[in-house]
């Protein structure tokens, strides 16, 4: 199956800092090491983009879960991490399917960034695989078809829910709230309890609510895979 498949393409953030806070922030380590750790055991090849490229901002870099630990531990990865691709370079159609990391860092860059609107839209209308979890649904925010509509209207979703922000005391921090904007957009949010795993599929397009939800954004993508090939 994996010899058949294209590269799943995993993009992440490029900004670093947390608003007006000065805090550090960038992209959330388990929400790229899950997905890619499930991808790479099926054998399906990744390849990392970020928005500006280079080495991008880490926030929640915890080496006390044990996939983070490999993968940081894995030369390989260091390397490709350290010299992730410009998004804007990539051309779409070579990827069965695209992932956003979340992480704060995502607020910053992922809804204006006119390369991840291109790629979603040219991977989507192509036939692939949409993906995104925790904050990582801010690429969905502008994303829009050929014919001006959203990616997400009518769609269910999940994402990192208002409340949430409320109880890591971002709210005030952030430049929009990420659940409240993609109901605007027509999206159907489908909210869990805090911190508790949710994942939604809808069609080809599969979102995750948090950092729980991450491995299970990635076997949704892979199944997914497998029932096209």
């Amino acid at each position: 199956m994996a010899d058949k498949i294209k590269p799943v393409l995993c993009v992440v953030t490029s900004h670093p800092i947390r608003g007006d806070t000065g805090e550090p922030t960038g992209f959330a380590m388990v929400e790229l090491t899950h997905p890619l750790d499930v991808f790479r055991n099926a054998g399906i090849p990744t390849e990392i983009a970020s928005i500006r490229g280079g080495h991008p901002p880490i926030d929640f870099f915890d080496l006390s879960d044990p996939v983070n630990d490999k993968f940081w531990k894995d030369k390989k990865f260091r390397a490709e991490l350290a010299d992730t691709k410009i998004l804007a370079d990539l051309d779409p159609s070579r990827y069965s399917a695209v992932f956003f990391a979340g992480g704060h860092g995502t607020m910053w860059d992922f809804a204006d960034t006119k390369a991840v609107q291109h790629v979603i839209r040219e991977i989507w209308e192509a036939g692939g695989i949409v993906s995104a979890v925790c904050h990582g649904p801010a690429a969905l925010v502008n994303a829009t078809l050929s014919d001006g509509s959203y990616l997400v209207a009518g769609k269910k979703v999940a994402s990192f829910t208002d409340e949430e922000e409320a109880e890591v005391k971002y709210t005030k921090v952030v430049p929009y709230l990420l659940a409240t904007t993609l109901k605007e957009r027509g999206a159907l949010h489908q909210p869990a309890a805090n911190w508790t795993e949710k994942v939604v599929v809808d069609g080809r397009l599969i979102t995750g609510q948090n950092p729980a939800s991450a491995h299970g954004v990635g076997q949704a993508v892979l199944d997914l895979l497998a029932a096209k090939s």
